[in-house]
């Protein structure tokens, strides 16, 4: 579990210092809002297309070849990111990167699902997102310190932050080996039954925990591409960019680590949506040219409420979905989130480039008020201090939309993914 936490760790910091890096060399390629946003887009196109293969190949085999493929992927789209002459290229390779990420998660998550026992699925999820959490916090900061604006440098030393993120996401093969029994997942691959997408997607909760998720998602992706275009328009260097999306990673892992104490004292559907409401507000409130140390404070509030999206999207799509078909669920899930992380950079670029680049992050808020409004339709099952969901619980027809009122011990629950 440590090895494959200090895997996703260096694989998903790798990630995280290519996403503004890649948006830094369009625009040193001459790309408007609308080609940033396009670029943003591609990266979950191929994913969008690959995540139920790749679920269910899980579900019947092995998890664990999925890792260096993934990190094959990614390490290769990083450094042929930042050696491409064209915006089309750029966009191409940005693609491979985020298909190696999406191999990755799938094999992570299924690994940690299978492997562990019923009482340590939480923890097991809840140090793999802690872990996500920190590659996050420590990419955008590497990225702000390596690209730099003056003198027309951003082309260069954007370039230079995408083949150090290739490296970086390389050190992750250090601790891949043996990191799967095969044993068990031998065992699974013969007991497991085929089930239909379709029933599991009309499953009670399945939708709703998607769309959730997917909301949470495209305004994590869409800060992360537009912060950059939005300091070079307020004069913010790239350094200062960098830190302030790290400042809302750490308070994503702070949110996750008091998750326990938050959904004991409101329920699981309050907790849900009043940081959805919350979230929405904040990205509204990045639109306007406020401050730098005001922009730093939102974005650290909007981090703790986009941290408890994720995890509870996911204990909701888990309860709900049977159990043979688990990583199906969750790579629909994931597939859901590749959509949104398709169409909210795109659409984000187009209303950029019509009403500026103040305009996506109120796209955004539209977004999480519609996830505020189906977190709030499980308050009937909503019950502060009742019972907590265990994540092995619940068949086709169980968990749903209650599950969004159940507690769970869990400190950040599974992947933020």
């Amino acid at each position: 579990m440590l090895r494959l936490v200090i895997a996703f760790g260096f694989a998903q910091a790798a990630v995280s210092m290519a996403r503004p890096a890649v948006s830094y060399r369009a625009l040193a390629l001459g790309a408007d809002e609308r080609a940033v946003g396009v670029i943003a887009g591609v990266y979950a196109l191929l994913p969008l297309f690959a995540a139920v293969p790749l679920g269910r190949r899980t579900d019947f085999g092995r998890c664990a070849p999925l890792l260096p493929v993934g990190v094959v992927l990614i390490s290769g789209g990083c450094a042929l990111s930042g050696t491409a002459d064209s915006l089309a290229a750029m966009a191409a390779w940005s693609g491979v990167m985020g298909l190696g990420h999406l191999c990755f998660v799938i094999g992570a998550q299924s690994i940690v699902a299978r492997q562990s026992a019923p009482a340590e699925q939480d923890r097991n999820f809840g140090h793999f997102t802690i872990g996500a959490s920190l590659g996050q916090l420590v990419g955008p900061v590497a990225a702000g310190l390596l690209v730099s604006g003056h003198d027309g440098a951003m082309a260069r030393t954007s370039a230079l932050a995408l083949v150090v993120s290739a490296g970086v996401a390389a050190v992750s093969f250090t601790s891949l080996w043996r990191i799967e029994h095969r044993s068990r997942g031998a065992a699974r691959a013969g007991h497991a039954a085929k089930v239909p997408v379709h029933r599991i997607l009309r499953t009670r909760g399945v939708p709703a925990g998607i769309f959730i998720s997917l909301a949470v998602l495209s305004a994590t992706d869409v800060l992360t591409a537009y912060l950059p275009v939005v300091g070079e328009h307020r004069g913010i260097a790239p350094s200062v960019v960098g830190l302030l999306l790290s400042l809302r990673a750490a308070a994503t892992i702070a949110c996750r680590l008091v998750m326990t104490p938050m959904i004991r004292l409101l329920g699981r559907t309050a907790l849900m949506t009043l940081t959805c409401v919350l979230a929405a507000l904040l990205c509204a409130g990045v639109a306007f040219p406020v401050p730098v140390w005001a922009l730093a404070l939102m974005l650290a509030l909007l981090g703790f409420c986009l941290g408890v999206g994720q995890p509870l999207s996911m204990t909701t799509v888990v309860q709900a979905s049977p159990p043979q078909a688990r990583s199906t669920a969750l790579a629909l899930r994931l597939t859901g989130n590749r959509f949104g992380q398709v169409a909210a950079p795109a659409s984000a670029g187009l209303v950029a480039g019509v009403a500026g680049t103040a305009a996506p992050f109120l796209m955004l808020g539209v977004l999480l008020l519609g996830a505020a409004g189906l977190a709030l339709r499980g308050r009937r099952s909503d019950a502060p201090g009742g019972p907590s969901g265990s994540g092995e619980s619940g068949g086709a027809g169980g968990g749903g939309a209650a599950s969004l009122g159940r507690q769970t011990p869990a400190v950040g629950q599974s992947g933020h993914i």
